[in-house]
């Protein structure tokens, strides 16, 4: 929404007219933008609106709450990993993956993501519970589950080191040090986890 000044009144917003999906697209950047500044408790759809530079009735007629603008907006923001290219070593593609996962959770929809699972209550929670495991969860134990794979074929990884568990091991680590730790994650921090925790977990 942009401010003109009408002469001699007071400055008044007025409404962009944009259409389809260039005016979707401007509404969910800007529910993006109000969970990385105001987080999940502060957001609201007239903020949104605001944001976007449209009107209330705009953003009500394509999401009736604010956890389905949410949801939208998680989804066509969530980045792509991508394959982790072989390195040559369970060491090297560990490292690879670990600095592309925290590359994601840096993204701004990683950003919102966790403004969301730090902020909303459990019912809210429960609505993002399918498209968090399908876009974030599975395809992070894939790739790790991958990788694995990769260093039992060429002797790096002990033959009985596929437990579902071990998949957990690095987001878990990367969570928990994001959540309580109080800053960014370093790539120190990814290569201490791969080196101290899981090269002397994996390796035969």
């Amino acid at each position: 929404m942009v401010m003109r000044p009408e002469v001699g009144g007071p400055v008044k917003p007025v409404v962009l007219r944009r259409r389809g999906s260039v005016l979707e697209r401007a509404i969910l950047d800007a529910a993006l933008e109000q969970l990385s500044t105001v987080g999940w408790a502060g957001l609201t759809m007239e903020g949104v609106a605001a944001g976007a530079q449209t009107g209330k009735a705009a953003v009500y007629r394509r999401w009736p709450s604010k956890q389905t603008l949410v949801a939208d907006a998680l989804r066509v923001s969530l980045p792509e990993v991508g394959e982790v290219p072989d390195l040559g070593s369970l060491r090297e593609d560990l490292l690879s993956l670990a600095l592309r996962m925290r590359d994601a959770m840096y993204s701004p929809g990683g950003l919102a993501l966790r403004s969301v699972l730090d902020e909303c209550d459990a019912e809210a929670a429960g609505l993002f519970h399918d498209l968090i495991l399908r876009r974030v969860v599975q395809p992070g134990q894939q790739l790790i589950k991958d990788v694995v794979r990769r260093g039992i074929e060429r002797g790096d990884v002990r033959r009985d080191a596929t437990a579902d568990i071990v998949a957990d091991v690095v987001p878990a680590l990367m969570m928990y040090r994001a959540k309580l730790g109080g800053r960014e994650i370093s790539e120190a921090d990814l290569v201490e986890t791969i080196d101290h925790v899981m090269v002397p977990l994996l390796r035969p």
